[in-house]
């Protein structure tokens, strides 16, 4: 696929009846669900602040947690996976996206939103990011990102949408990924190697996301390849996507 920047990758040409995205439960979400929910999680995230320059962090690692970055990115704004609880002194960090239960955990700078996820909240300075997704527009204004524009970042090291995709074909090139292939997610989305492999990289593919689901489980049953780290999961050769084969140029 011939994508500028990630954004490229859920424009409405796209939305089909082809799975996109596999949960850990084994439902199934088409390319045009995934396209119309992520414009609905951009248009929702904007009024909390988000925009071009600041940080978004997501905590958990299911549908909702994917639309809230893919949300993130539409708005040039940047994903932090599993931020640190101390975030009191980053200047740059504006929404915190994480299940209701777990806000509270999260010590954040003076004027950032909480947007909580799963139960309703109780407290009213709380945004409900399930409610809002339903009651959004599905629909997305035209968008014009530059492709230096970051992304991803994990803290240390932040990247930019042209290293991201340049990264992602990589993958599907050295592994031969092709339309409807299922990428099964066994690493942790903080690193940002991850996104790229197991989202990323599908998504140029015109493949499955498969989030991770039983550990028991056979991820050659799941999928046909899967993305891991060191220690994490089980997955034999060749359909193993190892992080220390993506490389950020």
């Amino acid at each position: 696929m011939n994508a500028g920047t990630v954004d490229d990758l859920l424009t409405r040409e796209l939305r089909d009846d082809r799975i996109g995205l596999v949960d850990a439960t084994g439902r199934e979400y088409d390319y045009h669900w995934l396209c119309t929910t992520s414009w609905k999680a951009g248009n929702f995230l904007r009024h909390s602040g988000v925009r071009e320059g600041v940080t978004v962090g997501v905590v958990g690692d299911g549908p909702l947690a994917l639309l809230a970055c893919f949300g993130t990115t539409l708005l040039e704004a940047t994903t932090q996976f599993d931020p640190p609880t101390d975030l009191a002194d980053e200047a740059d960090f504006r929404t915190l996206v994480a299940p209701v239960d777990s806000l509270e955990d999260y010590d954040l700078p003076r004027g950032a939103q909480r947007v909580g996820y799963g139960d309703e909240p109780d407290a009213p300075d709380v945004h409900h990011f399930d409610a809002g997704l339903w009651s959004e527009n599905p629909s997305f204004p035209p968008l014009a990102i530059d492709p230096d524009t970051a992304i991803l970042t994990d803290g240390e090291r932040t990247v930019t949408h042209e290293a991201v995709l340049e990264a992602a074909r990589g993958v599907v090139e050295a592994t031969g990924l092709e339309a409807d292939d299922r990428v099964v997610v066994r690493a942790p989305l903080s690193d940002p190697r991850t996104v790229v492999a197991g989202v990323i990289a599908p998504l140029l593919a015109k493949g499955v996301i498969v989030l991770s689901g039983d550990e028991d489980e056979s991820d050659g049953e799941r999928g046909t390849y899967a993305v891991s780290s060191e220690g994490v999961g089980s997955v034999p050769e060749p359909n193993r996507i190892d992080l220390e084969s993506v490389s950020f140029q």
